[in-house]
């Protein structure tokens, strides 16, 4: 039977919106010696054809776009005619030339509230409120807006936001951060446990800091970019190691190429595809590329 089926390709960002740029598209039958290679702009639908349908029409569809991430799916074309199928990506964190944040008049009061309270955050000595968020370099900014963004939306068995009891922060980095809590928020997240929302966790790689004990770790019941907070108590002090793991995101909500991302930590802008595309949570900022 001669080849006769068409595929018809959109490439989608997080948002919904077509990657405009050129993009490497790789098809290999499963069973046949048939492969093709074409290329197209993502401003519109990518047209592939003279492939071979059912029941002979499993492909293996590789997408390597310039400044996203390349995945890969199984695509089974019907019989004849045209087989539609729609891919979103995520941003190649390393092909990101700037990232967009808003002003910090702009932020809403809990986060704006919680940058005034902290003074005394590592590297940033002194600085607190616009000035500290004017001072964060772009890899620390966005892992701060993922974990605000995420803790602001968990709610605890009571009503109340996770982020509502974090008080101030003494440490960020790009997957994590540091904070005081209240001694309350480990008492409600231990009692979030029976709602389904948080479940005991490994802290085994959570390190207190000086002086401080180890006061349990639970995690959030997500899938992929699960909220992840560590507690450790000195007296009445309270801190939180406080991060968000991607779980193997990338490769399972994406089908990110596993050679692609083997070996590389947790990036931020990895987290802010999750968020995005799999908890429908927007962190507040975007990549230009």
């Amino acid at each position: 039977m001669a080849s006769k089926a068409t595929l018809h390709l959109d490439v989608m960002d997080v948002y919904g919106k077509r990657i405009a740029e050129k993009i490497d598209i790789m098809l290999r039958h499963k069973v046949l010696s048939d492969f093709k290679r074409v290329s197209g702009n993502g401003a519109k639908t990518i047209e592939v054809r003279d492939l071979f349908g059912d029941p002979q029409g499993l492909y293996q569809l590789d997408v390597d776009p310039p400044s996203y991430q390349s995945v890969s799916h199984f695509v089974n074309m019907k019989s004849s005619g045209i087989t539609s199928m729609s891919l979103t990506l995520p941003i190649d964190p390393f092909k990101v030339k700037q990232v967009n944040f808003p002003a910090f008049s702009a932020l809403e009061a809990a986060v704006s509230g919680l940058l005034k309270a902290s003074a005394a955050v590592l590297s940033f000595e002194g600085k607190k409120g616009k000035v500290l968020y004017d001072a964060l370099d772009p890899i620390r900014k966005a892992g701060f807006f993922n974990i605000v963004r995420k803790t602001g939306s968990t709610g605890l068995a009571n009503g109340k936001s996770v982020l509502s009891y974090i008080q101030e922060l003494t440490e960020l980095r790009g997957d994590r951060f540091f904070a005081v809590v209240s001694k309350d928020l480990r008492e409600e997240t231990k009692n979030s446990i029976d709602e389904g929302i948080f479940h005991p966790a490994d802290q085994s790689l959570h390190h207190p800091p000086p002086n401080f004990s180890a006061a349990g770790s639970f995690k959030t019941s997500d899938r992929y970019g699960n909220l992840q907070l560590t507690f450790f108590a000195k007296g009445d002090e309270w801190v939180a190691d406080i991060d968000i793991d991607d779980a193997g995101g990338l490769e399972h909500v994406f089908q990110v190429l596993r050679n692609k991302i083997s070996g590389r930590p947790t990036h931020p802008y990895n987290i802010h595809e999750i968020l995005v595309k799999f908890q429908q949570l927007d962190p507040g900022y975007t990549f230009t590329v």
